[in-house]
């Protein structure tokens, strides 16, 4: 009657390590019900094989990191067309992302008295992972800008107000 059971845990094992451990699995089933060495030898085979599938497609292992390669890939800069312009004269951001999908709204902060405020300004990611929106400044000055895409904060652009 161990046979069934020893039978489930192989199949089971299967589905967890997928298509290319299928077969050495079923392999090792029909093995089992012929010896215990066998099935221990199975099942020993079935966990290093599904530990090895599944660093394969997580990406992970004793020295990488819990957030993965997706965490690190997300990239947001961004460029003006000028940096000297009139109070209320229109200028343009330009910015590229990496590892942020297209429609994502992109927001527009200023730095103002040391903490990054929010302005009206918004944007959206384009198919090609860009963007671009026309801004107006009217605080006169050294004015610092930003974009912000899915929390990812862009570099720092200078525009000086005459």
């Amino acid at each position: 009657m161990t046979s069934p059971f020893r039978l489930r845990t192989a199949v089971a094992a299967a589905v967890a390590v997928g298509l290319a451990g299928a077969a050495a699995v079923g392999a090792a089933a029909v093995g089992a019900a012929a010896s215990p060495k066998a099935t221990t030898a199975a099942a020993t085979a079935t966990t290093s094989a599904a530990t090895t599938a599944t660093t394969a497609t997580t990406g992970g292992g004793p020295s990488s990191p819990a957030g993965g390669a997706a965490d690190a890939a997300k990239t947001n800069t961004v460029k003006a067309d000028r940096h000297d312009v009139k109070q209320w004269e229109q200028f343009r951001l330009h910015g590229k992302v990496t590892g942020i999908k297209e429609g994502t709204a992109v927001h527009l902060q200023q730095k103002q008295h040391g903490t990054w405020k929010t302005l009206p300004g918004t944007s959206v990611v384009n198919r090609s992972l860009d963007y671009s929106m026309r801004v107006k400044l009217g605080i006169k000055g050294l004015n610092h800008v930003r974009t912000v895409v899915a929390g990812q904060p862009s570099n720092a652009v200078a525009v000086t107000v005459h």
